[in-house]
């Protein structure tokens, strides 16, 4: 029987070239059981088609985020007939977009020219290395804007007047506070919606596609609450700042006088984890205004218990 119709046979270096394996992992593998043994051909080890495609499944689930361990139950399922069509229904659903915007290209001349025509080489950069910008390989006059929108409202806010660099530093700052709100999010649907698909065994095939059929459900809901939120918020600052900037300028009743008042360093620095150091001032002047009103509630319902107390009263 001839190479081909028996199949191809690799020597272990062999198997570690093609599949991107080095030998030791190859044979650490083969003692965890999640590869199989090779076939003895007289005084050598002969690995076949199927351990290179097993290596390049133990690879693709590697990158997905899964352990040694659970990889072994997985393709033991895959192995017993069980199949690993489910579970990687729902990975490939979770590595899905999560946005129906579609990236577009660049030049770097139309890119100059929406930015005021003035090449800025350090902006770029920063661009490139902030993720609004991608370099296409063996193209360097032509950039993918993974999302337009994003780049859309850079070119408006520099046509405003803002610096490159200050909209660089407002980005990277506010990628900090969106990425703790995903994660919250996703800590928060974990744990009261997927915690009982994660158990110590891989799902079946039903509960994964139930738990994709979820995802797809939940997954506008994050961008709806946030969108909602940010709406919310804006019209109680924008209300703020504009009563700021009308006051500036004009005499100050006793009143309204602006005060300082010394607050504990560990508590600023909490609040500035929670909303990000920008948003320190407006943040605690906030809260102040809200114990106040809360208290002036109080007293008034307070007030009115006691008066209706003494109406009562013979």
């Amino acid at each position: 029987m001839s190479d081909e119709a028996a199949g191809a046979a690799y020597r272990i270096e062999d198997l570690a070239h093609l599949s991107g394996a080095t030998v030791r992992t190859i044979r650490a593998y083969q003692d965890r059981g999640l590869l199989p043994r090779p076939e003895r051909r007289g005084r050598a080890n002969v690995y076949a088609d199927t351990h290179l495609a097993r290596l390049r499944q133990i690879a693709d689930l590697l990158d997905r985020g899964y352990t040694l361990a659970s990889i072994k139950e997985l393709l033991e399922a895959w192995d017993t007939g069980r199949g690993l069509g489910g579970v990687l229904g729902l990975v490939a659903e979770v590595d899905g977009p999560w946005t129906d915007e579609e990236a577009a290209r660049i030049s770097r001349a139309e890119l100059d020219e929406r930015f005021g025509g003035s090449p800025d080489d350090a902006a770029v950069a920063e661009a490139v290395e902030l993720g609004v910008l991608e370099r296409i390989p063996g193209d360097e006059d032509t950039f993918l804007v993974p999302s337009p929108q994003e780049l859309g409202v850079a070119v408006e806010l520099h046509a405003a007047g803002v610096p490159l660099s200050a909209i660089s530093g407002h980005l990277r700052e506010l990628r900090v506070q969106v990425e703790h709100i995903a994660d919250r999010f996703l800590e928060f649907t974990t744990e009261h919606v997927f915690a009982r698909y994660l158990g110590e065994h891989p799902p079946t095939d039903a509960e994964a596609a139930e738990a994709a059929s979820l995802v797809r459900r939940l997954r506008p809901l994050a961008q709806q609450t946030v969108d909602a939120e940010l709406a919310r918020a804006m019209r109680l600052f924008a209300h703020r700042h504009l009563r700021e900037q009308l006051g500036a300028g004009q005499p100050r009743d006793r009143a309204d006088e602006v005060r300082s008042v010394e607050i504990p360093a560990a508590t600023m620095r909490a609040v500035a984890s929670l909303v990000g150091p920008s948003q320190v001032a407006a943040f605690v002047t906030a809260a102040a205004e809200r114990e106040v009103q809360a208290r002036a509630l109080d007293h008034l319902a307070a007030n009115h218990a006691k008066h209706g107390m003494i109406d009562q009263s013979p």
